[in-house]
């Protein structure tokens, strides 16, 4: 059997070989997967994407603390689970320390995947289609850091 992964893969390959407007939205790939009869819901599939729409909602929930700064409230823990795995979410105000510790170093974990394969899609555009003027690409965040820091204080005051 197909993995999800790869039969929604094939819909956007579908997509483009039709002759379809490129680049686009998911929006509409969506829209003509369905009119075409490619996707349709699995009933199975809707408590899946309500988990799915409740995570994302609990990503996007923040709180402004005592001193001003923006903290996500809820946070996220990946436990495997044999083939699976497990996602417990606390809120960073009452979790305990080890839920936290986790969380926050699972986030960190994802965000140096994210960057390491950022550098990978720079090296191939910059090596196979644009080597006479490179995309230059800083992976240190800490002035970026630094200067968020000031402008969200800044605007603070």
């Amino acid at each position: 059997m197909k993995a999800r992964k790869d039969f929604l893969q094939d819909i956007v390959r579908e997509y483009q070989h039709a002759g379809n407007p490129w680049p686009t939205s998911p929006r509409a790939i969506a829209l003509w997967a369905i009119d075409t009869k490619r996707w349709a819901p699995r009933p199975e599939a809707i408590v899946n994407q309500c988990a799915e729409q409740l995570s994302r909602a609990m990503a996007a929930e923040y709180f402004t603390d005592e001193f001003g700064e923006r903290i996500r409230a809820k946070h996220a823990v990946v436990y495997p689970e044999g083939e699976k795995q497990l996602v417990l979410w606390d809120d960073i105000r009452t979790a305990d320390h080890k839920h936290v510790a986790i969380a926050l170093q699972q986030r960190r974990t994802h965000i140096l995947h994210e960057c390491r394969q950022l550098n990978s899609d720079v090296n191939y555009f910059n090596r196979v289609r644009n080597p006479d003027l490179p995309i230059q690409m800083v992976f240190d965040f800490t002035l970026d850091l630094l200067e968020m820091e000031l402008a969200s204080k800044k605007r603070a005051a």
